[in-house]
């Protein structure tokens, strides 16, 4: 139940700021400031994946989230602890995907507006479903890891 409120929660505040960004933002302009030298805000339209990967082939992506979306309903006690980790990790993911896809099929693209950059290095555009995603990838292997090889866990095990 965490996992589908955490999904729920973070498709409306993507969805929400998508909207925002595509009613406030004006497309194609200068970036707006938030930090300097860290974070803008501009309004990007993303007809690809990550870095704008497959660009133009919006059948094959809301295909292939429909897709992983069912295979992560079906096998996530395959991969998925029953901990407070792993479902925080598989609501983010299944947001993640799920806002992401409601752009591709309402307005043909994704919208990316968080801008980030240090010095010369440049970061390409993103949203809150991005994020949620990269943070649910990096919460699931980190807590993979940790459920995997931590002492105390181990030794749990080896009492059984």
């Amino acid at each position: 139940m965490l996992a589908l409120i955490l999904g729920l929660i973070v498709v409306c505040l993507d969805q929400f700021t998508k909207l925002w960004v595509r009613e406030t933002l004006i497309y194609g302009a200068e970036p707006q400031v938030v930090v300097p030298g860290f974070i803008n805000l501009v309004y990007v339209r993303n007809p690809g994946a990550a870095w704008g990967m497959f660009g133009g082939q919006q059948a094959f992506l809301i295909l292939l989230s429909i897709v992983v979306l069912i295979l992560l309903a079906v096998f996530r006690r395959r991969f998925l602890n029953p901990t407070l980790d792993h479902r925080i990790a598989f609501g983010l993911m299944i947001g993640g995907i799920l806002g992401n896809l409601i752009d591709r099929i309402k307005v043909g693209w994704v919208t990316d507006f968080i801008d980030c950059h240090i010095g010369t290095h440049h970061f390409p555009s993103f949203n809150v479903a991005d994020s949620s995603i990269c943070i649910a990838v990096g919460l699931y292997l980190l807590s993979a890891l940790w459920h995997t090889t931590h002492p105390l866990k181990n030794s749990v095990d080896e009492s059984n």
